[in-house]
């Protein structure tokens, strides 16, 4: 069956599978990894392999991920991948009832709370990464004055450079080039505020 591009998230049944912190984490584990075992994940994870097993079946079951090609011989391992190239949640999804607008809420706050943690981990261990890659990561903040159709624009032109990069780079590791090669994370944030 064919990967979805990228999987909308409109129904809270999948939004709340999703916006379970280990979940989450097996979720975007298993997207950088492309495929892996419940064995694999718990190891990085630290949890028992039947708790990872029961929640890549949660996952499974809304459509998130789905059972991959074995990787080796062993008959009793399962393998599993990301269903799509990504998801998106969009706020539209979730304003049509209470329970719906406190879900992508709760979804929101525990992905931005797993985000930070990721880039605080890099913090803790950028002396690890020696030069190159420090001077090239950054981050930073653009305080702007735009329209929200202008905001939607820049958004617009923001996914399509990363996908372009994305692209590029999933092409070049592809023909073998591989040296120096490694995930990267992009956390972007454009949001109104008052003062």
């Amino acid at each position: 069956m064919p990967r979805e591009e990228n999987r909308y998230v409109t129904d809270l049944g999948t939004l709340k599978a999703l916006a379970h912190p280990l979940r989450m984490k097996l979720y975007r584990l298993l997207f950088v990894a492309g495929t892996a075992t419940a064995s694999h994940l718990a190891e990085q994870v630290d949890e028992a392999v039947s708790l990872v097993s029961y929640h890549l079946r949660k996952l499974a079951e809304h459509g998130l991920i789905e059972e991959a090609e074995p990787r080796s011989a062993d008959a009793r391992e399962r393998w599993w991948q990301p269903a799509s190239d990504g998801v998106s949640i969009r706020d539209k999804d979730f304003q049509d009832a209470p329970e719906k607008v406190a879900a992508h809420l709760a979804a929101s706050r525990l992905f931005l709370q797993q985000r930070a943690e990721m880039y605080r981990t890099y913090l803790d261990e950028r002396a690890h990464w020696g030069p190159e890659w420090n001077a090239a990561a950054h981050d930073g903040e653009s305080l702007l004055r735009l329209t929200a159709a202008e905001l939607a624009e820049l958004k617009q032109a923001m996914q399509d450079l990363l996908k372009k990069y994305d692209d590029q780079g999933r092409a070049r590791e592809a023909a073998g080039d591989t040296e120096g090669r490694e995930h990267v994370a992009l956390h972007v944030y454009g949001f109104p505020f008052r003062v």
